[in-house]
């Protein structure tokens, strides 16, 4: 935030001129009162010179109206296009403020129910600013009208972050994919469509799926036009409601607690890690036969293997003993902790609780693991007691499942003392009033702006929202994402894309659900077949291609390009050619 104040010179210069400036005003050819005589000529019909330069067959144009009684309008393309530019460019500075602030605060007070709860209400809260505007204008005719800006709205930011955001990231993200991982910083093969891409992890899969999920408020509100039916609509309209202000609670209750959920699955595999580890290695010192000819644990050489990791010969294995064996052992090039490690031994295998292993202890943990590997074998069935192929299997199973959970250092989530916290707490607090009082302000100018626009050119409001409005309110996160999946890591990327499928689910629940309160409340018509059909289309196509791969190879960025262009043209048809709205 370096040019802070070179964003407030340009506010406070633009607010001086907006109560400076005063409307354009129309004079109408009702009476004579709004002539004046030239003073030449003095006959019974005397000449006029005009206050307006109307055409006497025109219509009188209508006056704009200043919006809080003060800030500039005008009824030319060219006018509306500039102030479309300027309080855009204000929502864009009130979503970094946003931005900003919330990334202060997150440092300071950690995920939890800041992270899980505060923050993505936050990130929408300009798309639902002026999706709340956008239906509170005037009678319930005026807001039907300009609806169509919130409904462009809510569209467009969901297919252009689904779109030409998510396609971009790809390219510039791009690295050498082997098999299913891309090799990160690594990128020889250019621009190949099929081995040049990104990858990500298994919980950016689980994000795409929360997000298709989501998508389900629409196909309620929008099942009596489906069935064709008139009846029903207000009633659609409230269940659709009360489901998507459940899932924004059920969402951000899953925020609160993922991490919890992340960290317990990534020690569980760390634990099948260690399983793998100390089975191969007794295996070794066994000399290949842990089973007998029956596939049963062989309780013989399991008794010899005790023996000989029993150094002081007393029967029991204390935890000195087993982290000897642990140091011993090799886990193919991963980063467990040895202490880590004993403690995992110890939990499975004394079940006496004394912090020591005995035989018999010994001899049930061996049998119990190598039951559990050999329940999740995926090996063929023929595989033999001597060969152990199981345990390879179950190996490369792990090391797959470690790699999808853990694609890097995993943040303990523990926030540490800040230093000068106190002070970056105040001003993670101002960014985020200042972001909150600019989107509050200038949304509802920008949504009269929009609605003027079209009917100055003649271009349909939706047309103009969702191609212009999401450039404003998502613009900031946009080039974050974009400057953040250019680092060619694996790690970088799996956050770059949950964060624009978090992104789109918060568009699906708390700004639809700001949308069908106000269409409830207002009693308004929910037209908006073609838009939803869009909306729907783009994020189960996205959506499923996320939840089913990791890896992206770049063909996918040429699909994810293309469904922006196509779902312009898809509304244009379907509203248009046959007039679904």
């Amino acid at each position: 935030m370096s040019r802070t104040p070179l964003h407030l010179v340009f506010l406070l210069c633009f607010l001086i001129l907006c109560v400076q400036s005063h409307s354009s005003r129309f004079a109408s050819i009702s009476s004579s009162s709004d002539l004046v005589s030239d003073g030449v000529n003095d006959l019974q019909e005397p000449s006029y010179l005009r206050l307006n330069t109307l055409p006497s067959n025109s219509a009188p144009e209508e006056a704009c109206e200043q919006s809080y009684g003060f800030l500039p309008c005008t009824t030319s393309v060219l006018g509306n296009m500039f102030l479309i530019i300027v309080y855009g460019y204000l929502m864009f500075l009130a979503a970094k403020y946003l931005s900003a602030g919330s990334e202060l605060l997150l440092e300071i007070l950690g995920p939890g129910i800041v992270g899980g709860l505060f923050l993505p209400a936050l990130g929408a809260l300009p798309d639902a600013m002026l999706i709340l505007v956008s239906g509170l204008a005037g009678s319930a005719e005026v807001a039907q009208s300009q609806v169509s800006v919130g409904m462009g709205l809510l569209a467009g930011s969901t297919v252009m972050l689904l779109t030409l955001i998510w396609g971009t990231c790809v390219i510039v993200g791009k690295c050498d994919l082997e098999g299913s991982v891309a090799i990160d910083s690594q990128d020889t093969k250019g621009f190949s469509l099929t081995e040049s891409g990104v990858s990500t992890d298994i919980w950016t899969s689980y994000a795409a799926r929360i997000m298709v999920i989501s998508v389900f408020p629409f196909l309620i509100v929008q099942l009596p036009q489906m069935l064709n039916s008139t009846s029903g609509r207000h009633l659609a309209v409230l269940i659709a409601l009360i489901i998507s202000i459940s899932m924004f609670i059920i969402y951000c209750l899953y925020q609160v607690f993922q991490p919890w959920i992340q960290r317990r699955k990534l020690a569980f595999v760390k634990h099948k890690h260690v399983i793998f580890g100390l089975l191969r290695h007794l295996k070794q010192q066994a000399l290949g036969r842990l089973l007998t000819e029956n596939g049963e644990p062989d309780k013989e050489i399991i008794d010899k293997l005790f023996s000989r990791i029993d150094e002081n010969k007393d029967g029991r294995l204390s935890a000195s003993e087993l982290r000897a064996l642990i140091v011993g052992i090799q886990f193919e090039e991963l980063d467990l902790d040895h202490e880590d490690a004993v403690e995992k031994i110890l939990n499975d295998f004394d079940t006496s609780r004394d912090s020591h292993v005995d035989a018999t202890e010994f001899g049930n943990g061996i049998i119990k693991w190598l039951s559990q590997v050999q329940g999740s074998r995926t090996g063929r069935a023929d595989d033999g007691p001597h060969t152990m192929k199981f345990l390879h299997n179950f190996h490369q199973e792990t090391k797959r499942e470690h790699d999808l959970l853990d694609v890097g250092e995993q943040s303990d989530e523990v926030v540490e003392d800040v230093e000068g916290g106190k002070g970056v707490l105040i001003k993670a607090i101002l960014f985020l009033l200042l972001g909150t009082a600019i989107a509050a302000a200038f949304a509802d100018p920008l949504v009269d702006v929009v609605h003027n626009f079209s009917n100055a050119t003649n271009i349909p409001a939706f047309f103009i929202s969702f191609i212009a409005l999401p450039l404003a309110t998502n613009s900031s996160e946009a080039v974050s994402a974009i400057i953040f999946a250019s680092r060619d890591k694996r790690k970088t990327a799996s956050l770059t894309f949950s964060e624009l499928y978090g992104a789109v689910t918060m568009n699906n629940v708390l700004c639809l659900s700001v949308f069908l309160a106000l269409v409830y409340m207002r009693g308004l018509v929910w037209n908006f077949s073609s838009e939803v059909l869009v909306i729907l289309v783009v994020t189960v196509i996205m959506g499923l291609l996320g939840s089913f791969r990791t890896a992206f190879p770049l063909w996918t960025a040429l699909v994810a390009l293309l469904l922006y262009p196509l779902s312009l043209v898809l509304v244009y048809v379907l509203d248009y050619v046959f007039g679904w709205s």
